[in-house]
């Protein structure tokens, strides 16, 4: 209530030509007052060959000389001055803070909620004003179809976060079954393929490793941008539940995030191991080996009783 006789309060002492609160005021004998600066450059009055101008609000003739400074009306603005609203109060309940005329209307060349007063000054003068209530509808709109696409990118980031989480499992299972296979193999011939055994597995570790560590990396990205996403969404969630005004107000920084976010998606890695490990036929390779050893062996036994009847060192057999 008290702000409400306040605001009446400055309408009463505002001059009607600049719209502001009076300084030094002159009255006229029509009762009207207005600055000094304003009504004595007034342009607009019609001036009589006597030297009379005639009041810009009811038009009565009045002499320059009859003017006469309102003590009473300054005394009035300089306690209204006094207790002026200070910017951040004048916002929180809406008002203007140069004229605290509530915020009706809103402008678009200049994206500000502005009062009756400021939309009657020269600084919006030719500009587009509208209603909060029909601006706020588009901000509204603006906002859902910002709000729907990060919540369609959220869902695309959590789907491939999953994918990789997925991929990752994946590559541990092929990794871990192929080391299992390699092993089964070189354990059948551990005593000629040890190294051979050790080499593929070294292989297999570098490129399982490898692969795993750009998952790794791709799945860090991803959730990180999956936590931005989250925390901007529920951002703007919380903006959607302001008031217009305070909408209208933020509107640039509303768009500013949602419009210049894009998801990072990772590059894609192979699904499918290089190489794998082939183990050769070594059942021919150990036949050929075990029939060179006998016939090592045959010949050995043959020098050896040759040299024997010599009464010579005899050869050795060595079994492989």
């Amino acid at each position: 209530m008290a702000l409400k006789m306040l605001v009446n309060l400055q309408e009463e002492v505002t001059c009607p030509i600049c719209l502001e609160l009076f300084t030094e005021p002159l009255s006229l004998g029509c009762g009207h007052t207005f600055c000094q600066t304003c009504i004595t450059d007034n342009k607009e009055a019609d001036t009589s060959p006597g030297g009379e101008s005639s009041c810009p609000v009811c038009g009565i003739r009045y002499s320059p000389g009859n003017l006469w400074l309102n003590q009473h009306v300054a005394k009035i603005v300089g306690r209204l001055r006094e207790v002026k609203l200070s910017p951040e109060e004048g916002q929180k309940k809406d008002l203007c803070v140069q004229h605290e005329e509530e915020l009706l209307l809103f402008c678009k060349e200049d994206k500000k909620v502005i009062c009756r007063l400021c939309e009657q000054s020269q600084k919006h003068h030719g500009h587009h004003i509208f209603l909060t209530e029909e601006a706020v509808k588009e901000c509204q709109e603006m906002l859902q179809a910002a709000l729907k696409r990060l919540r369609k990118e959220q869902q695309e980031a959590e789907k491939l976060e999953a994918d990789i989480r997925e991929e990752r499992t994946s590559w541990k299972h092929q990794t871990q079954t192929e080391r299992q296979r390699i092993q089964t193999e070189f354990n059948r011939l551990r005593s000629i393929l040890d190294g051979e055994e050790q080499r593929e597995l070294q292989k297999l570790e570098e490129e399982g490793q490898k692969t795993l560590d750009k998952l790794a990396a791709a799945e860090a990205e991803l959730a990180q941008q999956s936590r931005l996403l989250k925390e901007l969404v529920s951002d703007l969630e919380r903006r959607s539940e302001w008031s217009a005004v305070e909408l209208l107000q933020d509107m640039s920084g509303i768009m500013k995030w949602s419009e210049i976010w894009t998801l990072k998606k990772p590059k894609t890695v192979s699904k499918k191991l290089k190489r794998t490990f082939r183990a050769p036929d070594l059942s021919e390779m150990l036949h050929v080996f075990r029939e060179l050893t006998h016939v090592q062996c045959y010949w050995g036994k043959k020098i050896y009783w040759v040299f024997k009847s010599l009464d010579v060192a005899k050869p050795v057999c060595h079994r492989l």
